[in-house]
């Protein structure tokens, strides 16, 4: 990274206005307020370091104030009785806002974030438009059943008249994480909105900006008060009081597993619903047929995507012995021709991580490595004028236990090691705390087809990786968590089963 790219860049004039409405409160029962502290906190660009905004630092009594908005407008307010055709069409303004902003949430995403713009203006804003539109569309389309019964013993001449209906659960906690915030909270917020449920939002202190931003439109479409409540504050208060609150009847999160525990064991207090998106050290696999034009780069894709910021990351690749050599030379030179800059740049490829402090961390992987024998072929270093920069890193000959082999990373790190035969890979696959995606590369698609349902994971890729849509279910296994988001079963979270019977 140069100076000159920090330098020359600059965002558009519609997010310059954004960020000049600093500092930025929470929305509560339809309308902006101060924390109840009347604290903020700084927001920073993390390729810089420079200050972008001051936000309202949340508490639990914000948390307090917003769950009871949210309780008031589901038990009394319109939006539960609202039709699914008037539900599905404020959805679909929702994506329109989205669409019509497009540029400008990108590149309040990439500021906070640091993610290069590219990623936020073609691949995660107008993935969440998609989940608007997607869940607009299955909004109409919950439905009930009637149900037979062989109950015999009503009154003679009646009859029984069964049938279920599907209900919006509740008050919704959606807590979302800092690598890609805009996305993660459209896959939260989104079929929520479509199931009926009301929600209290608390994003990632790291990377609120968006969250707000969105509020914003949100409200613009006409949801009505109450309906979509947003906290921004500090996961120890604000985050901490959402999961345990009483009032709360699900809570919807993504993030690390560890956090994802903590949830669980706040939520014992009223038995809310919770469903979990959380870590993952997920195996990528070239098996000895696989077409490597296409697999080397995406098996550097994979993982370089985001700077490795991805729960899905494809960090650990395994390579069949065959194809071993030319596979990390490979990989290798793709890596070292990652253009590093500041995420607005047009040349950047690769920005910088979300803070000091993780690069700090994800580069002390490095050196466990080496400590554990490994060899690094590129990269690992820290550089930038915010030390938040860390080099694509490709490292082999690290035995399977070590740290960087099986703990998940969360950043440009791939470990890559060598395998024999199918059984062999399997094993070593799903020898993993770890469940959440696995990719497979291969020509033969009924031995990769098998191959993918001997893995232990919730997603598997044949011939790809992160391919990313609305209907497409996405979670995980194991201590990556349980629930899914996108697709059908994710609105299935937000909905509670009844069943009537009635004599007739």
């Amino acid at each position: 990274m140069t100076q000159k790219s920090v330098a020359e860049i600059a965002p558009g004039e519609a997010a310059q206005a954004f960020l000049s409405q600093s500092p930025h409160k929470l929305f509560v029962g339809g309308e902006w307020i101060n924390a109840s502290t009347g604290e903020h906190f700084a927001t920073h660009d993390p390729a810089t370091g420079d200050v972008i905004g001051q936000i309202a630092k949340g508490a639990a009594e914000d948390v307090d104030r917003a769950v009871l908005a949210a309780r008031t407008a589901f038990d009394t307010g319109p939006w539960n009785a609202t039709s699914p055709m008037e539900r599905s069409a404020i959805l679909h303004r929702i994506a329109d806002l989205i669409e019509a902003n497009i540029d400008e949430l990108a590149e309040l995403e990439t500021l906070d974030q640091g993610k290069a713009l590219y990623v936020g203006r073609w691949a995660e804003i107008p993935g969440a438009a998609a989940q608007f539109r997607y869940f607009a569309g299955l909004a109409p389309a919950i439905e009930g059943a009637s149900i037979p019964t062989s109950i015999t013993y009503q009154p003679e001449g009646k009859e029984i008249f069964a049938y279920t209906r599907k209900e919006a659960v509740g008050v919704v906690g959606a807590i979302v994480p800092w690598n890609s915030p805009l996305v993660l909270t459209a896959m939260k917020l989104a079929p929520a909105l479509a199931a009926g449920c009301t929600i209290v939002l608390k994003p990632a202190e790291d990377t609120s900006l968006t969250a707000i931003r969105l509020v914003e439109l949100i409200a613009e479409a006409g949801l009505p008060k109450g309906v979509i409540n947003l906290v921004t504050g500090l996961g120890s208060a604000a985050g901490a009081r959402l999961a345990a609150h009483p009032q709360v009847d699900k809570i919807a999160f993504t993030g690390s597993t560890s956090t994802g525990k903590a949830i669980v064991e706040a939520s014992q207090g009223n038995l809310k619903r919770v469903t979990l998106e959380l870590g993952g050290k997920s195996p990528v696999i070239i098996m000895p047929d696989a077409d490597l034009s296409t697999a080397i780069p995406g098996a550097a894709n994979a993982i370089f995507f985001n700077g490795g910021q991805v729960c899905i990351a494809g960090s650990r690749l395994y390579v069949h012995s065959s194809l071993y050599d030319q596979v990390v030379a490979g990989i290798v030179e793709i890596a070292q021709s990652i253009k590093l800059g500041h995420g607005l740049a047009p040349d950047t490829q690769m920005g910088p991580l979300v803070s000091p402090q993780h690069a700090a961390k994800v580069a002390s992987y490095v050196q466990s490595a080496l400590d554990d024998g490994g060899t690094v072929h590129c990269g690992g270093k820290v550089s930038g004028p915010n030390a938040s920069f860390v080099e694509p890193t490709v490292i082999t000959d690290l035995p399977g236990n070590a740290a960087a082999a099986c703990e998940e990373i969360f950043g440009p790190v791939l470990v890559i090691q060598s395998f024999e035969t199918t059984d062999q890979v399997v094993a070593a696959a799903n020898d993993s705390e770890f469940g959440l995606a696995a990719g497979i590369w291969s020509e033969g698609l009924s031995n990769a087809t098998r191959l993918a349902n001997r893995l232990a994971a919730g997603t598997v890729w044949i011939n790809s990786h992160a391919m990313y849509d609305a209907s497409l279910p996405i979670g995980g296994t194991k201590q990556s968590g349980y629930g899914r988001d996108s697709g059908q079963a994710a609105l299935e979270n937000y909905l509670e089963l009844k069943t009537v019977c009635a004599v007739v």
